[in-house]
């Protein structure tokens, strides 16, 4: 009996005062009821990379230290990726690229999607986001989320007031997005 394919929903911000959590935390819970995946996160913040500090390029898989060779591991045991970021600067966090730029072959034909995030959306981030992966070689999916977070969103202390009635009119765009990880993942 095969095991139940894992994807991993990457927390790809790590500022001390950060939604992103909350916000990754809001799709992997609502992804989960109708997904036959196992949908599991990952939070750069707790991964804990410093910046990339590896003699060799990622693609030779000569990797010295041992937070590579973890990573390395962990990205490995994943059958696709959900990336879940903020828009910072019409970019993307800095410590995802980082996160990124770690490994080569891991990332190799894998599936992935993105929900960005931003008072407009972050579709600015998911172009460079999906650039990026494209060159990772990944499979990257037709759909991925774009959620507006207005200011009126958040609180004095800059958390959001209400994730789930934020993020629920983006319920069926998710849903569409496990489908294709799920026809995506059935390919390998």
């Amino acid at each position: 009996m095969a095991s139940t394919p894992r994807i991993a929903v990457v927390v790809g911000s790590t500022r001390p005062t950060r939604i992103c959590r909350e916000i990754a935390t809001w799709a992997q819970t609502a992804a989960q009821p109708h997904s036959s995946l196992r949908y599991e996160l990952v939070d750069l913040a707790e991964v804990g990379l410093p910046f990339l500090d590896e003699p060799l390029m990622a693609s030779l898989q000569q990797y010295e230290h041992e937070h590579t060779r973890a990573w390395s591991r962990l990205v490995t045991s994943f059958a696709g990726f959900l990336f879940v970021l903020p828009q910072y600067n019409w970019g993307y966090p800095a410590v995802l690229k980082n996160a990124l730029d770690f490994l080569y072959h891991e990332w190799h034909d894998k599936p992935a999607s993105f929900l960005t995030y931003g008072t407009r959306g972050g579709n600015r981030a998911a172009a460079q986001l999906a650039t990026v992966l494209q060159g990772l070689q990944m499979r990257v999916l037709d759909d991925h989320l774009e959620a507006v977070i207005a200011k009126t969103d958040v609180d004095d202390d800059w958390q959001l007031k209400d994730v789930e009635a934020i993020l629920r009119p983006n319920l069926a765009q998710l849903r569409k997005i496990d489908i294709q990880m799920t026809e995506a993942v059935a390919g390998c």
